[in-house]
Formats: C-alpha cells, structure tokens, sequence
C-alpha cells in the first residue's frame, strides 16, 4: 500500500509539496566580499523544506567551484550570481539577484 503525504493528501509518488515549496520562495542572490578580497556568493531565503545541502551540492557542481552551507544560506566561492540564478530557476525556484 503506497503511503500518503500528510499536507497534500496525495501518495509519496505524487506528492507535490516540494514542488510548492520551491514557487512560493523568495531567494536572493548577492555577491560578498571577504578577506584578502575574496568574493562569496550567497544564496539566502531557502527554507527548510528543501534539502539545502543537497542544493548545494548540485550549485557547487554546476559552478565548478568550492562552497559551504552556513546559517541556513549556501555560500560558493566565486562570483557565481548569472549561473545560480539560471540553475535554480531551471530546477523551479523564485530567484532575483540584487
């Protein structure tokens, strides 16, 4: 017997909960600089229904660079604003970069 999701009613399968999750998210795209004149780009406003290393693992592949997840934000090394913003809108998220 296939198991129901809770929130949407329809089976694991089926369930379109993340896919809602993903629409109704407002991320945002900034670029920092650090020490020694490093620059970071970090990826803010990913709440907790996504599985946010996951995420950042498929960012940090498509950058072809390092990063972390600190605080709920994925951090990447680099100037990486253009490349985020298009894998996360093709993946299905709300992204603006400021």
């Amino acid at each position: 017997m296939a198991e129901i999701c809770p929130i949407c009613g329809l089976p694991k399968e089926l369930c379109v909960c993340e896919e809602i999750a993903r629409e109704q998210q407002k991320i945002k795209i900034y670029t920092e600089k650090r020490r020694y004149g490093k620059t970071v780009t970090v990826v803010e406003g990913i709440k907790s229904d996504i599985d946010i290393n996951e995420l950042a693992k498929t960012l940090k592949t498509k950058c072809a660079s390092g990063g972390t997840v600190k605080n709920g934000n994925i951090e990447l090394q680099g100037d990486h604003k253009k490349k985020v913003q298009e894998a996360l809108m093709k993946i299905g998220f709300n992204a603006e970069t400021r």
